[in-house]
């Protein structure tokens, strides 16, 4: 889809409906705030449509908005406000809800645990099926980095969760 293909509101909303219920699951199992979530999902589709991206296909566009996705989420979390917000004790504060349609299994949890960079190439090769080389580019990797980081963050996992990750 090229960015000719998002002239009208109508092609827009298409997009955005086609897509937003995927770009929201993956940014709450980072953000774990519904509100936080709706806050980086708008902010993907805001640089869809305010940027000038040319999509060969759909693959292409769920591969975008994942990466676009992760890395806001990641740019959030990494913010200075975001660390110092309030005065609130967060023993005091509630655990957010996950919405009904999410269903977090341990190992989801396991993986969500899991350090940033190892957390990155197993979502995005277990839950978005990307081929290491695929992550390799996207995240602006090495390939045998990313096969060494989808090893260790396996091991972790085997330790985390227990048995054979195979």
């Amino acid at each position: 889809m090229s960015k000719a293909a998002l002239r009208t509101d109508a092609d827009f909303e298409a997009f955005y409906e086609r897509h937003w219920k995927y770009v929201y699951r993956l940014c709450f199992t980072y953000m774990k705030s519904e509100a936080d979530a709706e806050d980086c999902t708008e902010d993907v589709f805001v640089k869809v449509l305010t940027g000038e991206y040319a999509f060969s296909d759909e693959t292409h566009q769920r591969k975008w908005l994942a990466v676009t996705a992760i890395n806001l989420c990641k740019d959030r979390l990494k913010s200075y406000a975001r660390r110092n917000v309030g005065s609130i004790d967060d023993d005091m504060m509630p655990e957010p809800e996950v919405p009904a349609a999410e269903d977090q299994t341990d190992v989801l949890e396991a993986v969500m645990a899991l350090p940033p960079k190892l957390k990155d190439v197993i979502w995005l090769y277990y839950y978005e099926g990307y081929a290491t080389d695929e992550i390799a580019r996207a995240l602006g990797r090495p390939p045998s980095t990313v096969r060494n980081q989808m090893k260790d963050a396996r091991n972790l996992l085997k330790n985390t969760l227990g048995g054979d990750p195979r």
